[in-house]
């Protein structure tokens, strides 16, 4: 298979599995643009799968640098509120997101974590409207990558150039099983297997979940109504699609206030521009109360300064040591891929569909239910070969769900 073959099938996938897209649906699409020549394949498709309208907001990582480095400090305390306005626009008229990523992980290395911070919760304020539309599932939407040369050598660091995005292009369609004969096929069996899991969970209606591996000794309470979800999902208009691709996680929501005892980081944390290496976050009754990390312990501590919620849990994702993507034995330096090569957490909100009712709910009724709130949502890497979890049941009774990395159940 050539690779402009991989592309159209990469595209395809994007458009029929991801988003979805429906007749005369609109597809908005935010992208870097060095992703140019792809957005242009899935423009193709998507008018030829029923589109309306291809709408593209593109960023430039060369710009977003030199904002960060020369910018006056009070330009990263505004976000243009047109900006967000323009999201939740479309969304009220039903379109579709797709976001393309495939940033520099070492963008922002030595940027003042102050500015990041700042930059990060404006932007977080400004489309908190917009995120309640995506974590409720109102709106079809998803997440693809595509290489750039930075990400890419820094993924292959014996690469360079065409050669280092070459390589990453084979482990992108790899992860996203473009070399199936049919992908679209192969993407709905795997759903159907992680539904299984789904279901199974969903069944034992687990009091809490507890970790344990190598520096990680960790209790997480769920929601007395919580719903374990999988890699596929509905929009409000009943519109099947699929977030993350890849996706190999069963996810779910914690108990805000149930979180005791200390989690370790097993691989790097992006976030913003800046890598979190080795980093270490202590739990008392939902809080963060103590953390450390070998790299970006400032970064880390900023990211748990956002807002209240965001020294909290929100989601609990379960994903196998073995995976498609674990197997490479590659750190991608991205959190599409990396957290679905390993179980994860994220801090700040929640997932509303993750508890019964929750997609109707407003935020005070969410609170209530139990599950964080923030305008942060940062996934990290837990898991490894040598994690167990036991699921504790409500008489205190517990029940091995992972044993050595794998699924138990």
């Amino acid at each position: 298979m050539s690779f402009n073959e991989k592309i159209e099938k990469y595209a395809d996938l994007a458009v029929r599995v991801g988003i979805n897209i429906q007749k005369d649906q609109t597809l908005y699409i935010r992208t870097p643009m060095h992703a140019a020549a792809f957005v242009r394949v899935v423009a193709k498709k998507a008018y030829e799968a029923g589109a309306k309208h291809v709408r593209v907001e593109w960023n430039d990582e060369e710009l977003t640098k030199i904002k960060y480095q020369h910018a006056p400090q009070e330009a990263f305390s505004e976000f243009p509120q047109w900006q967000a306005d323009v999201l939740v626009k479309e969304a009220e008229h039903n379109a579709a997101f797709l976001s393309i990523a495939g940033s520099d992980p070492d963008l922002l290395k030595g940027i003042d974590p102050e500015r990041i911070a700042a930059a990060n919760k404006a932007s977080g304020q400004a489309n908190s409207t917009f995120r309640r539309y995506i974590q409720s599932d109102k709106v079809s939407w998803s997440i693809v990558a595509v290489p750039s040369e930075k990400w890419a050598e820094k993924v292959f660091p014996d690469k360079q150039g065409e050669q280092a995005i070459d390589a990453l292009w084979e482990a992108i369609f790899a992860a996203t099983r473009i070399h199936e004969q049919d992908p679209i096929v192969a993407w709905q069996d795997h759903l159907a297997l992680l539904d299984e899991k789904m279901v199974t969970l969903n069944e034992k209606r687990f009091h809490a979940l507890h970790y344990t591996a190598d520096k990680t000794d960790l209790t997480i309470e769920l929601p007395p109504t919580h719903i374990w979800a999988s890699g596929g999902s509905t929009s409000k208009a009943g519109v099947d699609f699929v977030a993350n691709m890849p996706t190999e996680e069963v996810f779910t929501a914690a108990q805000k206030d149930g979180v005791n005892g200390t989690v370790a980081s097993t691989k790097p944390l992006n976030y913003g521009g800046t890598l979190i290496t080795n980093f270490t976050l202590t739990f008392k009754n939902g809080q963060v109360v103590d953390f450390s990390a070998e790299e970006g312990e400032e970064t880390l501590k900023r990211l748990l300064e956002t807002d209240e919620g965001s020294r909290s849990i929100g989601e609990v994702a379960l994903v196998p040591h073995r995976s498609p993507i674990s197997n490479t034995n590659l750190i991608f330096y991205n959190t599409l891929f990396d957290e679905n090569a390993s179980n994860h957490l994220a801090l700040g909100s929640a997932y509303a569909f993750n508890i019964k009712g929750g997609k109707d709910m407003n935020e005070e009724e969410l609170n209530d239910a139990g599950i964080n709130q923030s305008i942060t949502h940062v996934d990290f890497m837990m898991g490894s070969a040598e994690m167990n979890i036991d699921g504790i049941h409500q008489d205190g009774t517990k029940e091995a769900v992972f044993r050595n990395g794998e699924w138990a159940i």
